[in-house]
């Protein structure tokens, strides 16, 4: 069953009307029923009517709703990213400290003929998994193991792909105990030291530092409807205004959208989804990152290592001169 967000009411409306005309026609399939006719006619109508509601809804959207689309629930996360981009993927476990984080998976595979090194935030699909997953939200020992595998890619040439969808780190006292700071500072200064190639994909909440410890990338790419974020609407909403309420306000004034920061030159490119959002057709949308992804890392390739790692660093030297 499709989940709807509040601002799609009348597409729900409409589809949920369209569903009933079909449910009926196909009882009446064996039957010689005249009315079958204008019953296919009134589900063609009401089928372009849903279509253009939905095509003019997402057209529009503010960046409180692309927040909502972000966090829609049968986006595809992470895992399902891996399955259908990477082969012979074997999954790597700990930080050979302290213990592994499901929240932050990672390990090897083969891209399109490549052998990468994968990295990236799961949230779960389900009740059982993102407990599991801890809702995407990895602590300390997540991004120690994220530096382990950084300099296993390191080691053996390998280029590493991210993928960014956390609402961020984990904000628990066992994760403050165990340096939560100094693990993501650790992961980022161990992203712009590689002379490996890094390209970055945030295929839903990009939040704070929790995010940026694996996005630090050569090339960091956002689909149309995903946020990147110092803090999330809520967050600022209660430290500007000390009222959580104001998440729409805090939304639209922090320039969180792929549209905004593409204009700031935070990212290097937008990745158009199917109408609706990417969870309406995940493998249009997993295979339109594939060809993009594959496109960004081919041009880095032809890079020398040194020139990949310069590149990056004054990258993000480049950023902060320009939104000074």
């Amino acid at each position: 069953m499709r989940t709807y967000l509040d601002f799609e009411k009348k597409i729900a409306e409409l589809e949920s009307k369209v569903s009933e005309l079909k449910s009926i026609a196909a009882d009446d399939q064996n039957e010689e029923d005249a009315s079958s006719v204008s019953i296919d006619d009134e589900i063609r109508t009401l089928e372009e009517k849903a279509g253009k509601a939905l095509s003019d809804t997402y057209d529009s959207l503010t960046p409180w709703q692309k927040c909502q689309v972000a966090r829609h629930p049968d986006r595809p996360h992470c895992m399902a990213y891996v399955d259908a981009m990477i082969t012979d993927f074997v999954p790597l476990a700990g930080d050979r400290y302290y213990s592994d984080d499901d929240a932050l998976v990672g390990g090897l595979g083969r891209f399109r003929g490549r052998s990468v090194v994968i990295l990236g935030h799961e949230k779960g699909h389900d009740t059982e998994s993102r407990i599991k997953h801890n809702f995407g939200m990895a602590r300390p020992e997540g991004y120690r193991k994220a530096v382990r595998l950084m300099e296993l890619a390191e080691r053996f040439q390998m280029p590493i792909l991210t993928f960014v969808d956390t609402a961020g780190a984990f904000p628990g006292v066992g994760a403050e105990e165990r340096g939560q700071a100094e693990a993501i500072a650790r992961s980022t200064d161990k992203c712009l030291s590689l002379t490996v190639p890094i390209v970055t994909l945030v295929i839903g909440e990009g939040g704070s530092g929790g995010a940026l410890a694996i996005a630090t990338a050569n090339k960091v790419l956002m689909l149309e409807h995903s946020i990147y974020t110092v803090a999330s609407p809520e967050a600022a909403a209660s430290i500007l205004w000390h009222d959580s309420t104001r998440a729409k306000d805090a939304a639209t004034n922090m320039r969180i959208t792929a549209q905004d920061l593409d204009e700031l030159g935070v990212i290097d490119g937008i990745i158009s989804e199917p109408i609706g959002g990417a969870h309406r057709n995940p493998e249009k949308m997993i295979e339109r990152a594939a060809n993009e992804m594959e496109k960004r890392l081919a041009a880095l390739e032809e890079m020398k290592p040194a020139e990949i790692r310069h590149q990056r660093q004054q990258k993000f030297l480049d950023i902060g001169k320009s939104l000074q």
